[in-house]
């Protein structure tokens, strides 16, 4: 058995993390939009800090029930500003009702789902990346869906946040193949 991935750190949250949720599909419209966000609150800050306060955010946001967010305004963005719990960024907060307001528009028009998985043909992308260093950053798809986010009407969802949310939800398998993960994240992308 090979070892984890090596940005996997000795916490067990982050250890948890990887060995049961990084990189397993997800066909869920509304986690996908949930997932989409925190990997936005992120930006500048460790992926830990977010697992951490993951439980804070989905009670300040309601469960993360886009339709809800959508309708939001001042007054919640001001209750969220005061609250410790998250990440307290104005620019954040606000990106996410206006990211609630976009992911209606395209659940309706067509399903979030199916809009971010047809960029993947339905089927996640099998990686077989040695090394951390081979792993990129960002590609010319998580660019591309990028874009075509921030027309939609979505903020804080550059390439690089893209890339690290298309690998958190499994539309990439990223787990390095020494990782015992790798194998089984790939069998996950057959059961669709």
């Amino acid at each position: 058995m090979g070892e984890r991935c090596g940005w996997v750190g000795q916490e067990q949250i982050y250890i948890d993390y990887h060995d049961t949720e990084w990189g397993v599909p997800e066909w869920d419209s509304r986690a996908l939009w949930e997932k989409l966000i925190l990997d936005g609150f992120q930006a500048g800050l460790s992926w830990i800090t977010i697992l951490k306060k993951r439980e804070n955010f989905r009670e300040a946001f309601n469960g993360f029930d886009p339709r809800e967010i959508a309708g939001w305004g001042a007054p919640e963005v001001e209750r969220l500003l005061q609250n410790p719990g998250i990440i307290r960024h104005r620019g954040k907060i606000e990106a996410t009702i206006g990211n609630a307001q976009a992911w209606c528009r395209i659940e309706d028009r067509i399903g979030f789902d199916t809009y971010l998985w047809n960029y993947m043909g339905g089927t996640p992308l099998q990686n077989s990346f040695r090394t951390l260093e081979e792993v990129p950053a960002a590609t010319p798809l998580s660019t591309q869906i990028s874009k075509d986010l921030k027309k939609e009407g979505f903020k804080f969802c550059g390439p690089t946040i893209v890339y690290a949310f298309m690998q958190a939800v499994g539309m990439v398998n990223d787990h390095l193949i020494t990782c015992p993960r790798h194998k089984d994240v790939a069998a996950l992308a057959l059961r669709k």
